[in-house]
């Protein structure tokens, strides 16, 4: 994937703009519509894994990071539009159709009809909610922190259908499935890829 961070050597069409895809512009703009603690750490979570499965990849690092930090852009303030206003929000902050359609796409089943098609797309959806039952796991070991989370330990959580009980573990299993990977690797590279920024989660 192209660098999405280096100003374009081809000329602009009349009318087009480059799209920020910096971290800065990102964060500021999932700061004005989230306020949330919680709801940030979570962006933060997700963020640091799909920057993770990018860096293994070869993809775009930046990329891949920004749109898993903007997947939840509209949760805190219209929970009840889950991604029915995130595409507004979106747009007037400057980011372009593709960039949307991966935002909705991590909805698909769920809120909106958007299937994912690329593989990052995929990769957000599959670990959006895995994320979420990664950081209750870690708050429930002595040390509350990812950087001593083993694999067998979330699978075990993953296994009981009443801890999380609101994290979709069908989700997750249909995402390892398009990804063609097992469960335990996707858990494997959620856990470094929080690990890679537990400072910011406090974990």
């Amino acid at each position: 994937m192209r660098d999405t961070t280096e100003k374009r050597k081809e000329p602009k069409q009349k009318g087009e703009a480059d799209m920020d895809t910096t971290r800065e512009h990102a964060l500021a703009t999932l700061k004005a519509y989230t306020k949330s603690e919680a709801l940030l750490k979570h962006a933060f979570a997700v963020e640091g894994v799909m920057r993770y499965f990018a860096r293994e990849a070869g993809e775009d690092e930046n990329y891949w990071g920004i749109v898993g930090l903007l997947h939840d852009v509209d949760y805190e303030q219209w929970p009840e539009e889950h991604l029915k206003v995130a595409p507004r929000l979106l747009a007037e902050a400057g980011y372009d159709e593709a960039f949307i359609h991966a935002i909705l796409a991590h909805g698909w089943g769920l809120c909106v009809d958007v299937k994912p098609e690329k593989r990052m797309e995929t990769v957000l959806y599959t670990i959006d909610e895995l994320t979420g039952l990664i950081t209750a796991a870690a708050y429930m070991r002595p040390s509350k922190s990812v950087m001593d989370m083993e694999v067998s330990s979330v699978k075990k959580k993953f296994k009981d259908k009443g801890f999380a009980a609101g994290v979709n573990r069908d989700v997750i299993l249909g995402g390892c499935e398009l990804l063609g990977l097992p469960l335990e690797d996707v858990i494997q590279k959620s856990i470094l890829g929080m690990r890679d920024v537990h400072e910011a989660l406090g974990m």
